[in-house]
């Protein structure tokens, strides 16, 4: 049974007054999205690694509050993703993102003022990782939406590209970057180095010039628009009733819950089982970099010569199974690390052809005023259960061991290929439905 149409969308907006050049690179204000968009990943990714690895190295933390604290970190994704989605759709996004930098790079600051103090330990880390969390939650939404409000819909799969090849660039800088910090200086700088990041992210975006045209905000009646409810409703609705974004639910909720129960044992795994010190924790992670770097070259040239579903469906069985192979690994040897180094680099390259590739079907088939939204309820549905997913790798790393805990949570991300296979996701040809 072939896909059902896609709902009605904006058309390619010749005439909706963007100037946008032919060129997206020619365009100083896509430029500066993407530096921004850059330099807030690269302090996110950072973060991501410091906070955890300062928990294990430095305060010695067990199995189980790491979980807890990567559970806190992700929780606003549980809490806040559609209360986002309803306020980027009314909001201009870079004036969101340019606010959540400015409160991150704040947040960090104050920690990082904590550790100089001396009273820097879990508690803070606690706080601090669910104050970033919930501010990342609003800055995802808002550039994504930033990107459609910003080029027209044939440049859709370039721009993500371009975006999601700076978050490559993140990812080979900030874990590496984290896991030297937290090895060779203090606890403050390490955290320090994040709200630096954000601090730049925030100059950048601040200097965008188009003012940007909010989406038409439907459904006002006398001059008031309908309430948050109403409008979380309408984006759960939208997403709901097509098979496509219904799928991408379903299979990033299957990733995400499994990948965070992977990666809370893979943090204890790599420095207390196989015994590498945190900078060479950061270096085997930041291959992860190169690899999505890759992903994106490739996603703005897989998907139409082999189609959408093929490359999402194959692309998501390469790239997760990668990481069943880490935990038949022993020893801190050099192969220990390049072996290391390559799983990272293959599930880099592939998860990112499926995050560019997802994104682009998500964002041809939404109309402009429902962006913030759509991306709002895939993200909840998607990432919701990531905190329970880290609860769950320190219960696996407890209770059964590292190594067998590691090995079951890598295998449960091979859902999420199962439910695209099965679904009309992976019918979808070489043309986005526009």
């Amino acid at each position: 049974m072939p896909p059902a149409p896609p709902p009605p969308s904006s058309s390619p907006v010749p005439n909706s007054g963007r100037a946008v050049p032919s060129r997206l690179w020619r365009d100083a204000d896509f430029r500066r999205l993407w530096a921004g968009q850059t330099a807030s990943q690269l302090g996110e990714h950072t973060t991501l690694v410091v906070l955890p690895l300062l928990a294990v190295l430095t305060l010695d933390t067990g199995a189980g509050q790491l979980g807890v604290l990567r559970a806190v970190g992700q929780a606003p994704i549980l809490l806040l993703s559609l209360l986002a989605g309803a306020w980027v759709d009314r909001w201009r996004a870079r004036t969101v993102m340019v606010l959540t930098d400015a409160a991150r790079a704040v947040a960090l600051g104050a920690a990082a003022v904590a550790g100089l103090l001396g009273l820097l330990g879990l508690p803070m880390l606690f706080v601090v990782a669910f104050t970033v969390g919930a501010l990342s939650v609003l800055f995802d939404v808002a550039y994504q939406a930033s990107l459609v409000r910003m080029v027209r819909r044939d440049q859709l799969v370039r721009g993500n590209s371009a975006l999601e090849g700076s978050r490559s660039a993140a990812q080979i800088g900030g874990p590496a970057l984290g896991g030297a910090l937290v090895s060779l200086l203090s606890a403050p700088a390490a955290t320090a180095s994040g709200a630096l990041f954000f601090a730049v992210s925030f100059v950048s975006l601040r200097r965008i010039r188009r003012r940007e045209t909010l989406p038409e905000r439907d459904g006002s009646v006398a001059g008031r628009s309908p309430r948050v409810g109403h409008r979380i409703h309408e984006g759960f609705h939208f997403v709901a009733g097509n098979p496509w974004l219904r799928t991408v639910c379903l299979a990033s909720a299957a990733f995400q819950f499994s990948f965070a129960a992977t990666m809370t044992v893979y943090l204890l795994f790599l420095p207390r089982e196989l015994h590498l010190t945190g900078a060479t924790v950061g270096f085997a992670l930041a291959a992860t970099g190169p690899g999505a770097l890759l992903g994106s070259v490739l996603a703005a040239r897989l998907p139409g010569r082999f189609g959408h579903g093929m490359v999402l469906v194959t692309a998501a069985l390469l790239g997760n199974g990668a990481l069943l192979c880490v935990p038949a690994l022993h020893g801190s040897s050099a192969t220990t690390v390049l072996v290391l180094i390559a799983v990272n680099f293959v599930f880099g390259a592939f998860s990112q052809l499926v995050n560019v590739t997802v994104m682009s079907v998500r964002q041809a088939v939404t109309p402009d005023r429902m962006q913030g939204r759509a991306a709002a309820t895939i993200t909840f549905v998607g990432m919701g259960l990531t905190p329970l997913g880290s609860l769950l790798g320190g219960f696996l790393a407890q209770e059964w061991g590292l190594r067998t805990g590691l090995l079951a949570a890598a295998a449960g991300m091979m859902l999420s290929p199962a439910v695209m296979a099965a679904s009309p996701l992976a019918r979808l040809g070489r043309r986005l439905p526009l």
